[in-house]
């Protein structure tokens, strides 16, 4: 039998555990060569390509669009042609537990069951054994349990659905005589009527078993194709796209799906002008889930601030002498476009290296302290999902025209989710600029395990008293964010003081 192979969740760095897909660029029978994209992977910081590793065809996909796998998860199953599906399918059942890394996607039947799909057992709640004796229980609805599947007893071991094992308790099925056909052999209401039924009992059609309840999905919609028209309508129903069927040209949702699913929202509303202007007008709540990487920011910044002890450090920097020679390099070197933000990081870099207590790391596992001989700069970036700081590597050792060429790659693949690991993680100081936004000051958490982040305003025409004149000058406000436990104030002054000199004085950052 030629070789079957599996693709799995890659490890993108040291902090990577899980990863969510988020598309496959392939499907099912396709032929790939090695190095060839196969899907996208969300993870907690960015939206990478997994490569192929090897050539070959894709038999099977284990993992759907929006499935979360640990690292190692097992997604897909490849192997050539003359491969038959019977021993694709025996080969996913040999993994045993490791295929059911990969999360099930649920059959309509499942969906009927509970309002959530299980990907691992259920622990049970411990109800009190039924006698085996029992009498055959007939309920509302032709339940008739043959007295050889009776005797209903705490099922500690076995693998059910919540609905199934509901339904079991209340009319006395011993779920050890019933044969699970899920994965794993999850035991469904389907598997309790056909064993019921074969046994010579009653069992109703499950569809009379219980009414369903329409849930509505809460999963990003962002990358769902849709017409512009049926994207705002569904914004303002507050729909989300992924409840809508796919009608329009060239796979996408078009206005008439969304539609459909407002009207069947909203019964009483169809033929009723009046009503349905009413419920446009008024406003909606949608809620909107976290994504890996919100989440990964909340819990490291919630951390960072409970236990880092912040305090804060302001200089006011006159930057007119740095914009005069940024705007001479520009207009002398064509193919240079220096911005204020990479003369700015060129001084930190300096200052970095002048006052290294500050270009540090705390290690909280040793309770010890990591200085850095190179100043290895993190950036931060806003993203769609996020914010992610990509670093400009011994940043004291480059030119400006280097800085400013390696912010522009960084900048432009982080908002495109293309960065490796080691570009992003890491990191010995932070900086954030909200000036391009008119910010004028503002604070910010560190970035752990660095110890110390530096905020920068917008640059503006100000009044300051020199020589006791009052003059105009470019100024842009500075904020240095301490953790106190690696960094003392007397250290982050002197570093904002270095900085200051060599902002003011940027003949000292060329040389």
């Amino acid at each position: 039998m030629s070789e079957i192979k599996t693709l799995e969740i890659p490890k993108w760095g040291l902090s990577m555990e899980e990863g969510t897909i988020a598309q496959w660029l392939i499907k099912e029978g396709d032929s790939f060569n090695k190095g060839d994209e196969i899907c996208e992977i969300e993870t907690t910081k960015i939206v990478n390509v997994l490569e192929a590793p090897f050539a070959g065809t894709l038999r099977k996909i284990l993992a759907k669009d929006g499935d979360t796998l640990p690292v190692g998860g097992l997604i897909a199953v490849c192997a050539e042609s003359q491969v038959s599906d019977a021993e694709i399918e025996t080969f996913i059942a040999s993994l045993g537990g490791s295929a059911a890394k990969a999360p099930e996607a649920p059959s309509e039947q499942s969906k009927a069951e509970t309002s959530a799909p299980v990907a691992e057992k259920v622990e049970q709640p411990q109800i009190a054994a039924a006698s085996a004796s029992a009498p055959a229980k007939v309920a509302k609805g032709d339940y008739a349990v043959p007295e050889s599947l009776q005797g209903y007893q705490t099922p500690n071991e076995l693998f059910t659905t919540p609905h199934a094992l509901k339904l079991a308790e209340k009319h006395n099925v011993n779920l050890a005589k019933v044969t699970g056909s899920g994965r794993e052999g999850r035991i469904s209401v389907q598997d309790i009527q056909k064993t019921v039924q074969a046994a010579g009992g009653q069992w109703p059609d499950i569809k009379q078993q219980t009414k369903v309840k329409e849930v509505k999905s809460t999963a990003d919609d962002s990358r769902v194709s849709a017409t512009p028209v049926a994207r705002r309508l569904a914004k303002q129903w507050g729909i989300n796209l992924n409840d809508c069927r796919v009608s329009g040209t060239r796979g996408r949702i078009c206005k008439e799906d969304v539609e459909a699913v407002y009207y069947r929202n909203n019964p009483t509303s169809v033929n009723e002008p009046s009503t349905q202007c009413a419920v446009q007008q008024q406003s909606t709540i949608t809620t909107v889930a976290m994504n890996g990487m919100r989440k990964a920011i909340a819990s490291r910044l919630q951390a960072a601030k409970r236990n880092a002890p912040h305090f804060r450090l302001v200089v006011d920097l006159n930057v007119e002498a740095l914009q005069n020679l940024r705007k001479q390099i520009n207009e002398t070197v064509p193919q240079v476009k220096l911005s204020i933000n990479d003369m700015l990081i060129k001084a930190a870099a300096a200052a970095l290296i002048k006052v290294p207590e500050v270009n540090v790391q705390f290690d909280e596992a040793t309770q010890s302290i990591l200085q850095f001989s190179q100043a290895d700069i993190s950036v931060a970036v806003a993203i769609p999902n996020g914010l992610i700081t990509p670093i400009v590597k011994a940043a004291n050792q480059k030119s400006l025209a280097q800085i400013s060429d390696d912010m522009r790659d960084l900048a432009t693949r982080a908002k495109t989710g293309k960065l490796q690991p080691d570009e992003f993680q890491g990191g010995s100081f932070s900086i954030s600029n909200l000036g391009m936004l008119g910010i004028k000051q503002f604070d910010a958490i560190i970035n752990p395990p660095q110890g110390a982040i530096m905020t920068l305003g917008a640059s503006e025409s100000r009044a300051v008293v020199e020589s006791g004149n009052v003059v105009v000058r470019e100024i842009v406000t500075a904020t240095l964010s301490c953790d106190h436990r690696v960094i003392d104030g007397a250290v982050g002054a002197k570093f904002l003081a270095s900085f200051k000199q060599f902002v003011e004085n940027p003949a000292l950052i060329l040389v």
